[in-house]
Protein backbone atom coordinates (compact mmCIF):
# COMPACT_ATOMS: atom_id res chain seq x y z
CA UNK A 1 0.00 0.00 0.00
CA UNK A 2 1.46 3.05 -1.16
CA UNK A 3 0.30 6.69 0.23
CA UNK A 4 1.10 9.35 -2.42
CA UNK A 5 -0.33 12.90 -2.30
CA UNK A 6 -3.01 13.02 -4.85
CA UNK A 7 -1.23 16.01 -6.93
CA UNK A 8 1.71 13.71 -7.33
CA UNK A 9 -0.07 10.49 -8.88
CA UNK A 10 -0.89 9.76 -12.39
CA UNK A 11 -3.15 12.27 -13.60
CA UNK A 12 -4.95 9.24 -15.89
CA UNK A 13 -5.12 7.00 -12.51
CA UNK A 14 -6.94 10.10 -10.76
CA UNK A 15 -9.18 10.15 -13.49
CA UNK A 16 -10.31 6.75 -13.90
CA UNK A 17 -11.16 6.24 -9.82
CA UNK A 18 -13.05 9.86 -9.51
CA UNK A 19 -14.77 8.77 -12.51
CA UNK A 20 -15.60 5.33 -10.49
CA UNK A 21 -16.05 7.64 -7.57
CA UNK A 22 -17.96 10.50 -8.02
CA UNK A 23 -18.75 11.31 -4.59
CA UNK A 24 -15.11 12.01 -4.47
CA UNK A 25 -14.36 16.01 -3.92
CA UNK A 26 -11.89 16.31 -6.31
CA UNK A 27 -10.73 20.03 -5.74
CA UNK A 28 -10.16 19.01 -2.39
CA UNK A 29 -8.44 15.62 -2.85
CA UNK A 30 -6.22 16.97 -5.22
CA UNK A 31 -5.26 20.61 -3.50
CA UNK A 32 -4.71 18.70 0.41
CA UNK A 33 -5.23 15.25 -0.47
CA UNK A 34 -3.68 11.67 -0.69
CA UNK A 35 -4.57 8.84 -2.66
CA UNK A 36 -4.10 5.26 -1.88
CA UNK A 37 -2.54 3.05 -4.28
CA UNK A 38 -2.85 -1.09 -4.23
CA UNK A 39 -1.24 -3.36 -7.06
CA UNK A 40 -0.70 -0.26 -9.17
CA UNK A 41 -4.20 0.94 -9.01
CA UNK A 42 -6.16 3.49 -6.91
CA UNK A 43 -8.23 2.12 -5.04
CA UNK A 44 -8.82 4.90 -2.29
CA UNK A 45 -8.03 8.98 -1.03
CA UNK A 46 -8.23 10.75 2.14
CA UNK A 47 -7.56 14.54 3.31
CA UNK A 48 -5.60 14.68 6.83
CA UNK A 49 -6.46 18.41 7.17
CA UNK A 50 -4.32 20.33 9.90
CA UNK A 51 -7.06 22.72 11.74
CA UNK A 52 -5.12 24.55 14.10
CA UNK A 53 -1.86 23.30 15.59
CA UNK A 54 -1.67 19.81 16.82
CA UNK A 55 -5.16 19.14 15.57
CA UNK A 56 -6.18 17.32 12.62
CA UNK A 57 -9.66 16.30 10.64
CA UNK A 58 -9.26 12.90 9.01
CA UNK A 59 -11.36 13.97 6.35
CA UNK A 60 -12.97 12.32 2.84
CA UNK A 61 -11.37 8.99 3.73
CA UNK A 62 -12.57 6.37 1.15
CA UNK A 63 -12.01 2.55 -0.11
CA UNK A 64 -12.92 1.42 -2.83
CA UNK A 65 -15.59 -1.71 -1.75
CA UNK A 66 -13.30 -4.16 -3.51
CA UNK A 67 -10.61 -3.37 -1.29
CA UNK A 68 -12.36 -2.65 2.12
CA UNK A 69 -10.15 -5.45 4.12
CA UNK A 70 -7.33 -3.23 3.87
CA UNK A 71 -9.38 -0.20 5.65
CA UNK A 72 -7.89 -1.04 9.30
CA UNK A 73 -4.15 -0.44 7.58
CA UNK A 74 -5.04 2.31 5.81
CA UNK A 75 -5.82 3.97 8.87
CA UNK A 76 -2.96 2.84 10.68
CA UNK A 77 -0.66 4.18 8.25
CA UNK A 78 -3.11 7.58 8.45
CA UNK A 79 -2.34 7.76 12.30
CA UNK A 80 1.44 6.79 11.56
CA UNK A 81 1.36 10.18 8.80
CA UNK A 82 0.00 12.29 11.75
CA UNK A 83 2.11 11.55 14.26
CA UNK A 84 5.21 12.39 11.53
CA UNK A 85 3.54 15.75 11.32
CA UNK A 86 3.77 15.98 14.76
CA UNK A 87 -0.32 15.90 15.34
CA UNK A 88 -1.66 15.72 19.15
CA UNK A 89 -4.79 14.91 18.13
CA UNK A 90 -7.15 13.16 15.46
CA UNK A 91 -10.49 14.01 14.62
CA UNK A 92 -13.11 11.44 12.33
CA UNK A 93 -16.39 12.06 11.16
CA UNK A 94 -17.97 9.34 10.48
CA UNK A 95 -21.14 8.19 8.86
CA UNK A 96 -21.06 4.41 8.46
CA UNK A 97 -21.36 1.65 11.84
CA UNK A 98 -18.76 -0.26 10.35
CA UNK A 99 -16.19 2.43 10.45
CA UNK A 100 -18.09 2.83 14.06
CA UNK A 101 -16.60 -0.29 15.17
CA UNK A 102 -13.54 -0.19 13.37
CA UNK A 103 -12.64 3.58 14.74
CA UNK A 104 -13.65 2.11 18.39
CA UNK A 105 -11.36 -0.90 17.81
CA UNK A 106 -8.50 1.25 16.95
CA UNK A 107 -8.86 3.23 20.30
CA UNK A 108 -10.33 6.32 19.03
CA UNK A 109 -13.40 7.90 21.28
CA UNK A 110 -16.89 9.04 20.30
CA UNK A 111 -17.08 12.95 20.90
CA UNK A 112 -20.14 14.77 21.78
CA UNK A 113 -19.50 18.33 23.00
CA UNK A 114 -16.13 18.91 22.25
CA UNK A 115 -14.99 22.34 21.08
CA UNK A 116 -13.73 21.06 17.65
CA UNK A 117 -16.74 19.02 17.42
CA UNK A 118 -19.04 22.40 18.31
CA UNK A 119 -16.83 24.12 15.01
CA UNK A 120 -17.54 21.76 12.60
CA UNK A 121 -20.86 19.83 13.23
CA UNK A 122 -22.21 17.68 10.96
CA UNK A 123 -25.68 16.51 11.71
CA UNK A 124 -25.60 12.76 10.69
CA UNK A 125 -22.86 10.60 11.73
CA UNK A 126 -20.68 10.43 14.88
CA UNK A 127 -17.45 12.35 15.58
CA UNK A 128 -14.38 10.79 16.54
CA UNK A 129 -10.90 11.56 18.39
CA UNK A 130 -7.92 9.85 18.60
CA UNK A 131 -5.03 11.15 20.82
CA UNK A 132 -1.51 10.39 19.24
CA UNK A 133 1.30 9.44 21.42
Amino acid sequence: MNLIPAYKASSEQIEHFLKNNPNVNQESLLRKGYVVELRGEIEGCFILEEMEEGTYWLKQLYITQSEAAHLPVLLESILLMAKQQHAERVYVHSHQPVVDILLEALQFHPQKEKVFVDKYDKSNGNWWLYHVS
